[in-house]
């Protein structure tokens, strides 16, 4: 995601609460006074009011009464007493939207976004917001040699919030206890006092080249760098090789990084997408060859892995590549997040996502509220992590090695429009 005030257009996920809680803030907010607090409380929400007024895709908004709105939702967003209570407010106004990527992260949110690749305190583990539990949060991941693995914090947890509980919205400080109210997967709650250390990032992109034939190429995010990475990664290659890329939990970003990796498999010029901005004049997408120093597209077989956590560029990539049939699409249907957003940094240092285009596909599908549907089902249990067993890429690997002999893997690839 970008660092500037607006950011370049992207299709990252907008919930801030998708972020681990595992960063140091480099400058904690500042503590107010109430009367500063209400102050800047009132310049927070006005702005993300009013550029939803004035600047979301659909002037329409999706038929929500936006003056109404401003009614209900303003005096309590003044009379919030701290960063949660003002983005809980935030965020249920921007729900009426019904658009998954229009979302307000609060500061120590941001701050820990800002330094997802930088040395960082952190306890270890990833979030998602859970749905069955409003304000709470489920384990996604617990990351080795961390201070919640020595816990024995395991994926599939939830993290209650509350009054007087710690929150995403708080800092996380190297060697400040934190006490966490965690309930296990049998409802018995787990409370543990962790204690951050700072641990090194963990890289964007990985290329795993372990298996003979097949090079899988696992991709957190579309930040900057991904087309340079990937076509360095693909040069060369043997034209056996096969290709995975893993878009697993992948909650997109930069539409620029997209386009690079839909260059690495698509022709100069092939039509994949049509956006619409607010003015709904209609913008054609076309493969612009940018895929590193590659003078054109790879010709290699190619499998690309999604799940339910694959968002945004990580909906978009797949479903382009499926429609040209360029690749196989294995695992699970995605989320179904998929609009062109903008970030705008916020007066008290949060953050507004607000999409500001639509997306429909070169087949004219929509995927926002649909998803992408993999060619070949495949889902991992948590016995199978434990194990260390991953279904869905065996299950790509086995349908890349059952392609007929010779057949062209460009072959299924339109014609450009």
């Amino acid at each position: 995601m970008g660092l500037a005030l607006v950011a370049a257009p992207s299709f990252a996920g907008a919930r801030a609460t998708d972020e681990a809680p595992a960063v140091a803030a480099p400058t904690a907010s500042p503590v107010l006074s109430p009367r500063e607090r209400m102050r800047m409380n009132q310049r927070v929400f006005d702005q993300v009011w009013g550029e939803v007024r004035t600047q979301y895709y659909d002037p329409r908004l999706h038929g929500v009464d936006w003056n109404a709105a401003r009614g209900v939702y303003r005096p309590r967003a003044l009379a919030a007493q701290d960063d949660r209570t003002l983005y809980v407010v935030l965020d249920e106004m921007l729900g009426l939207l019904d658009d998954d990527h229009a979302g307000a992260a609060p500061p120590a949110v941001v701050r820990r976004q800002d330094t997802l690749r930088q040395p960082r305190a952190a306890i270890g583990v990833t979030l998602r917001p859970d749905p069955a539990h409003p304000g709470d949060y489920t384990i996604e991941s617990v990351r080795r040699g961390s201070p919640a693995e020595a816990a024995g914090v395991t994926e599939g947890w939830r993290l209650h919030t509350g009054e007087g509980l710690w929150s995403p919205e708080q800092d996380v400080v190297a060697g400040r206890v934190i006490n966490l109210a965690f309930v296990d997967e049998e409802g018995r709650p787990r409370p543990l006092d962790l204690t951050p250390v700072v641990m090194e990032p963990q890289p964007a992109f990985v290329a795993d080249r372990s298996r003979p034939g097949v090079v899988v190429l696992k991709v957190d995010g579309f930040e900057p760098g991904l087309g340079r990475w990937m076509g360095r990664e693909l040069a060369d290659l043997p034209p056996e090789t096969d290709v995975i890329v893993d878009l697993r939990g992948n909650p997109g970003g930069r539409l620029m990084e997209a386009e690079a990796v839909l260059s690495c498999f698509l022709p100069r010029d092939q039509v994949w997408a049509t956006r619409t901005p607010r003015s709904g004049r209609q913008i054609v997408m076309r493969a612009g060859g940018g895929c590193g120093e590659l003078n054109g597209p790879v010709a290699n077989p190619v499998a690309v892995l999604v799940d339910g956590d694959s968002r945004s560029a990580a909906e978009l990539t797949p479903a382009a590549l499926q429609e040209a049939g360029r690749a196989t699409v294995v695992g699970e249907r995605t989320a179904g997040a998929v609009l062109v957003s903008q970030e705008t940094r916020l007066p008290d240092g949060g953050r507004l996502t607000l999409s500001r285009a639509d997306f429909v596909t070169s087949g004219g599908v929509r995927l926002e509220k649909r998803g992408v549907t993999p060619d070949y089902e495949a889902a991992a249990t948590r016995e199978d992590r434990q194990a260390g067993r991953d279904p869905a890429l065996q299950a790509a690997i086995s349908a890349l090695a059952a392609r007929p002999q010779g057949e062209t893997a460009l072959a299924g690839a339109a014609p450009a429009l």
